[in-house]
């Protein structure tokens, strides 16, 4: 069946619909990670957006339980140049194709990807109309132009916990794994360190791999909705905040800027993505929309303190304004592509962030210590 993507600025680019069918609305973004593209699609932080895949092969490996990153995917629509339409891996349990049907997101295959990313690039990013019904040409870009993008958007609240819970209280679910010597299917599972630290973690869209990696760090953690008070948190009395990633526009969420004030200087805070960004809000700074943001497992950043260069896992499309921040805050880390701020501290709090994805999923560990470095933290402020 034919689909087509058609952009707000007109441009127009034709495939072959897999998946669902039906029309799509959103602003378009690519990733350039070769792997992980479950990981993508379930990632809250891609509320409201069409993805597409810069890789050529896509669906390789099929689909499995273990590795959503969310109870279900949020992507709006899913853009690739060519699907695997038979998945080759011992863990596969469905086609990437009956994936996106069973949870009705349109695909569209047949697409020159990489064309779509060059213009892109060279545009900024824009609207765009996914569609397998019977639209013109015409007719589908006016929808583009007639949606809803980034801006001013708080997905937050769409995609939040509607009550706090406990993560994993039975370690089931946070163990890593190995596949055992001599055999294609058996897994050995690692023990899990004991609980030195209770943090409450701000789901504004937690990926689960941030929580087993909290865990696997000795955290026990207690997830909250992104519109709860600094009074509640502080009532739980936890050694620490933790700030999750999340989608939307960072300026749209002023609830959750406003919970933080309360939190700085109270106790230990780290952020990631979207959560770095709110810690810039509440310390007083700004952030600004990118021309089409950093998403994939490839992103260079430099520790202005080490010296030290890491290759980073990142998916956002705003920043914070290193200028807007006050004298109390530091710029710790930058990306090497286009000088944007990537991590900030408190000169004198126990209080840090990076914009990036230390936990991965998909991506590079070279960050991985990030969590680490919050228990230590957290010691060194008892």
């Amino acid at each position: 069946m034919r689909a087509i993507l058609a952009l707000e600025d007109g441009r127009i680019f034709e495939g072959e619909s897999f998946g669902a069918t039906g029309t799509r609305v959103g602003e378009v973004c690519f990733n350039t990670s070769m792997t992980g593209y479950q990981e993508v699609l379930t990632d809250p932080s891609y509320r409201g957006q069409i993805v597409a895949m810069t890789y050529p092969l896509i669906g390789n490996y099929g689909t499995n339980a273990l590795d959503q990153e969310s109870r279900e995917p949020h992507v709006r629509g899913f853009v690739i140049e060519e699907l695997s339409e038979i998945p080759s891996n011992w863990r596969s349990e469905s086609s990437l194709e009956d994936y996106l049907a069973r949870w009705n997101i349109p695909g569209v295959q047949g697409i020159d990807t990489r064309a779509l990313t060059r213009h892109l690039r060279e545009r900024g990013a824009m609207k765009a109309c996914l569609t397998t019904d019977t639209l013109s040409e015409k007719e589908a870009v006016a929808r583009a132009n007639e949606g809803e993008g980034v801006i001013g958007m708080d997905y937050v609240r769409e995609v939040t916990t509607s009550a706090p819970y406990q993560w994993d209280p039975d370690d089931r679910l946070s163990a890593t794994w190995t596949v055992a010597s001599g055999s294609a299917e058996e897994v050995v599972r690692q023990a899990l360190p004991p609980v030195r630290y209770r943090v409450v973690a701000y789901d504004y869209g937690i990926k689960e791999n941030i929580l087993r990696r909290l865990r696997q760090n000795g955290f026990a953690v207690t997830v909250v909705p992104a519109a709860t008070s600094a009074e509640e948190v502080l009532a739980l009395n936890p050694d620490g905040v933790f700030l999750s990633n999340g989608p939307g526009d960072p300026s749209a969420v002023p609830y959750a800027h406003e919970s933080l004030r309360g939190l700085l200087g109270k106790k230990p805070i780290f952020g990631i993505c979207l959560g770095h960004q709110i810690l810039g809000f509440a310390a007083g700074g700004q952030t600004f929309k990118l021309k089409f943001g950093h998403r994939g497992g490839n992103q260079p950043v430099k520790d202005l303190r080490s010296g030290k260069v890491a290759i980073t896992s990142q998916n956002h499309g705003f920043a914070v304004d290193a200028d807007s921040l006050p004298p109390e805050m530091e710029v710790t880390h930058i990306n090497l592509n286009d000088g944007t701020v990537e991590g900030i501290r408190h000169r004198e709090l126990p209080v840090f962030s990076v914009q990036y994805h230390p936990e991965a999923a998909p991506g590079p560990h070279d960050a991985g210590y990030f969590f680490s470095q919050f228990a230590e933290l957290i010691e060194a402020s008892r």
